[in-house]
């Protein structure tokens, strides 16, 4: 097996999100347009192919989806943008008011994207609450931790830990007032469009799984085989009934968008668990061994999973249901 050159990885994903914002980055549906299903179908065929290029595009798409929502535009037609809203229990990224704006200050980790993307919509502490702005990276980004991102999983999504600063952020690069970011039914619709790249991601190691098979392969590798694309339809027809819940109802009337969410996922992570588990019990050790593309699917969509909050999210889910009945 030989090793890719970060280098040439990194060169090879930024061609492949600025190919796709030049041909299809501007026509994907946003959500609760009545196209969401292709959305979710477009993330799931991009992930398929390259969890971490399929990474970027969520993001990228999500900023577009963020800033139509807030009445704004991106800052070119050709921009690559990311979504960076990771936060930390201590520090983390603060805005603090200044003549003409803010001033941002502090760090943030997992900021997929570091040195491929051109800007990004970061989210920091401001005093009047928590804030979202549209930022050019060259401008704001002062320190990369170059060693904070030593992942093998999903290592070409370069989510780098960050140090911000720079020029003063004006009125005009603010997403929203203070709480949009999280408060919009947006933000579930957005959550629901992660698990369509990990629903993605399975697919693509059983796509590979499939190609490398026998004529005649045995019956113990066929019922792997079964039971995984059985897990892959079921994922497949709770993400397409979740796209059709939000172009049902994009205001989120019954305020339902965030169980969906945390049902889509739930789903979504265990069936991707289990087709990780089948598509190694069918395939042996060689493919993760020998094949370099599909030993990378399988460690980029364990990482990807990891983003699931596990138990809490699950916790959350059994709480609503027992309070709201919103299962029902």
């Amino acid at each position: 097996m030989t090793h890719s050159d970060p280098r040439e990885s990194s060169r090879r994903v930024q061609q492949s999100l600025q190919h796709f914002v030049e041909s299809d980055g501007l026509t994907i549906p946003l959500p609760g347009h009545g196209e969401t299903w292709r959305r979710f179908e477009v993330l799931a065929s991009v992930a398929a192919a390259d969890l971490s290029v399929g990474r970027l595009i969520e993001g990228h798409a999500d900023a577009l989806a963020i800033l139509a929502e807030a009445d704004m535009k991106p800052f070119e037609e050709s921009t690559t943008y990311g979504v960076w809203a990771a936060r930390t229990p201590i520090g983390g990224t603060m805005a603090d008011v200044v003549p003409g704006g803010w001033l941002l200050s502090g760090s943030k980790p997992f900021c997929s994207g570091s040195g491929i993307i051109d800007r990004a919509l970061v989210t920091a502490e401001a005093p009047d609450g928590y804030r979202l702005f549209d930022l050019s990276l060259k401008d704001h980004v002062t320190t990369v931790h170059e060693d904070s991102w030593p992942a093998v999983g999903m290592a070409d999504s370069q989510s780098h830990t960050l140090e911000f600063g720079g020029p003063v952020i004006t009125e005009n690069q603010a997403v929203g007032p203070p709480g949009f970011y999280t408060n919009r039914p947006g933000f579930s619709f957005g959550a629901s469009g992660v698990a369509a790249c990990w629903f993605g991601g399975a697919v693509g190691l059983v796509d590979a799984l499939i190609e490398s098979l026998a004529d005649e392969p045995s019956e113990h590798v066929l019922s792997d085989l079964g039971l995984a694309v059985a897990r892959l339809e079921a994922m497949r027809e709770v993400l397409r009934s979740v796209a059709n819940a939000i172009d049902n109802d994009p205001e989120d009337s019954p305020q339902k968008a965030h169980f969906r969410a945390l049902l889509a996922r739930q789903v979504v992570h265990d069936g991707a668990l289990e087709v990780l588990e089948r598509v190694g019990s069918a395939g042996g050790a060689r493919p993760l061994c020998h094949d370099e593309s599909q030993s990378r699917r399988a460690a980029d969509l364990f990482v990807y999973l990891s983003q699931h909050h596990g138990g809490s999210d699950a916790a959350e889910l059994g709480k609503l249901a027992k309070d709201s009945r919103l299962w029902r």
